[in-house]
């Protein structure tokens, strides 16, 4: 299936959600036109905050409609003082004022990570200007994790004709422990079931498959598998396994002939940021395959980090992908 094509089919099954979005970061022109592309293709239900009359000013500039798009000062709003007094008892045993409990969420980012966290919005995205620490920060902070997972981690969609794959943890954590491993597992598990729509069968990947090598890191893959079978024992999962026996039948029937995951993978579990970096830039670049990411995953709610060079496109299949993560 094409890339467009699929984010196509993404953008009209979260039309069908009805969820709201927060963009925090309408100083930025892409920012404002993907607001009205989500709300004119009835996307989401959006949220813009700033200065409402620079926002007005600069959305007349450039010629974007902001009807029935709705806008939040966070200095003037009624929550403020809700929002300070919240990030302040988060925070407060690490030395956070309550005055600067409050200037911290007079920030668009910290602010829209507060109405995510209190109800207000299904899901945020930025990162069009903010940096990836910044937009981190305000969803550990504010967000905050799932409950039973670990760590924040991150997934890609792999767009093939034939098929279409998750990977993860392929952006953010250098070198999970068994513990977190199983984590990104089960996060990304349950991703690609609410984004493709089908069964995952998860392979934690390995340079070993059932015991053809012995290493300490194939002991944390298999570690981390057990982990997975334990906490969802609802999952079809299987490891160690080479990324040959997880995807290609044939091989699968000499190297794993038990499993009910070789030779049908479709959630991919790196070991390490090493393989699992260099291996989705390898389908991409030689694979040809169309690599959508990387997407935050592992918190209560999505909060969502874009590139910087990301373009109004981007904003907007993003802020979908969002709508469909939400609970």
């Amino acid at each position: 299936m094409p890339q467009l094509e699929f984010l196509q089919q993404i953008r009209e099954k979260a039309s069908i959600r009805k969820k709201t979005i927060v963009l925090p970061e309408s100083h930025d022109e892409r920012v404002l036109k993907a607001a009205e592309i989500l709300t004119k293709e009835k996307i989401a239900s959006i949220i813009t905050l700033g200065n409402e009359h620079k926002i007005r000013t600069d959305a007349q500039r450039i010629g974007v409609d902001l009807q029935n798009i709705r806008i939040i000062d966070p200095e003037k709003s009624d929550r403020l003082s809700d929002f300070a007094n919240f990030f302040y008892n988060k925070r407060k045993h690490k030395g956070v004022t309550i005055d600067q409990a409050r200037e911290t969420v007079k920030r668009d980012l910290f602010f829209g990570a507060m109405m995510v966290s209190e109800g207000m919005a299904d899901g945020s995205v930025s990162g069009s200007i903010a940096t990836t620490a910044d937009v981190t920060r305000a969803a550990l902070f504010c967000v905050g994790l799932k409950e039973g997972i670990s760590i924040l981690s991150s997934f890609f969609i792999m767009v093939l004709p034939e098929k279409t794959y998750t990977f993860a943890d392929c952006a953010v954590n250098p070198n999970p422990n068994a513990e977190q491993l199983a984590d990104i597992a089960i996060s990304t598990a349950d991703n690609h079931k609410k984004l493709i729509g089908e069964e995952p069968y998860i392979a934690m990947l390995s340079f070993s498959t059932k015991g053809s090598a012995e290493h300490e890191m194939v002991d944390k893959v298999r570690q981390a598998t057990q982990l997975v079978k334990s906490k969802r024992p609802d999952l079809n999962v299987d490891g160690e396994l080479q990324f040959d026996a997880a995807v290609v039948a044939s091989v699968a029937k000499k190297k794993a002939p038990e499993s009910v995951v070789a030779g049908k993978a479709n959630v991919l579990i790196f070991p390490d940021l090493n393989s699992g970096n260099i291996g989705y830039k390898i389908a991409q670049r030689l694979g040809k395959a169309e690599a959508i990411g990387p997407i935050n995953q592992g918190l209560k709610k999505p909060f969502f980090d874009l590139s910087r060079g990301c373009n109004v496109d981007d904003i907007v299949n993003t802020a979908a992908i969002a709508c469909l993560m939400a609970e």
